[in-house]
């Protein structure tokens, strides 16, 4: 049986964690992260792809890139969240499970912050638990493509 491979997108600033604001976002980094990530995937059975882009173009690129590749997404768009159209359309084109994660509560945040363009498309949402929202995203998917195995 081929290992599943889970895509995992970072959006603009997310390669400044630890740096910028630490009271929002913890004082990780993005490497902390990507580690933490592969090596649940790892024991999980699946095979993982961390990709950070500060670029909205690049980011949309890689979503396109998942299809017939990827067998899931988690993506942090962190703020094209609140303004990306091209990302929301780039994710519509997706027939894989995906899963938004943010780790500050965007609905804790300033207002502008409150509205995700993707929410209503994604297949799940996790805000608010910094860097460990990832892990949980990873068993949310992990759950859902084990449950899709079984069928």
């Amino acid at each position: 049986m081929d290992k599943k491979k889970i895509l995992v997108i970072h959006g603009p600033n997310l390669n400044m964690l630890g740096q910028r604001e630490p009271g929002h976002y913890g004082a990780g980094t993005i490497d902390d992260i990507n580690r933490k990530i592969a090596e649940k995937a790892t024991a999980q059975g699946f095979i993982v792809d961390c990709f950070q882009s500060n670029s909205e173009g690049r980011i949309v690129d890689k979503i396109q890139s998942a299809i017939g590749e990827c067998d899931a997404l988690i993506i942090n768009p962190a703020a094209y969240t609140h303004t990306s159209v091209a990302i929301r359309d780039a994710v519509l084109l997706l027939t894989i499970p995906v899963v938004e994660v943010h780790l500050s509560n965007i609905d804790k945040r300033e207002a502008f912050r409150h509205r995700s363009l993707i929410a209503d498309v994604v297949s799940g949402r996790i805000s608010g638990f910094g860097g460990k929202g990832y892990l949980l995203a990873l068993e949310a998917v992990a759950d859902t493509l084990t449950e899709a195995r079984a069928k």
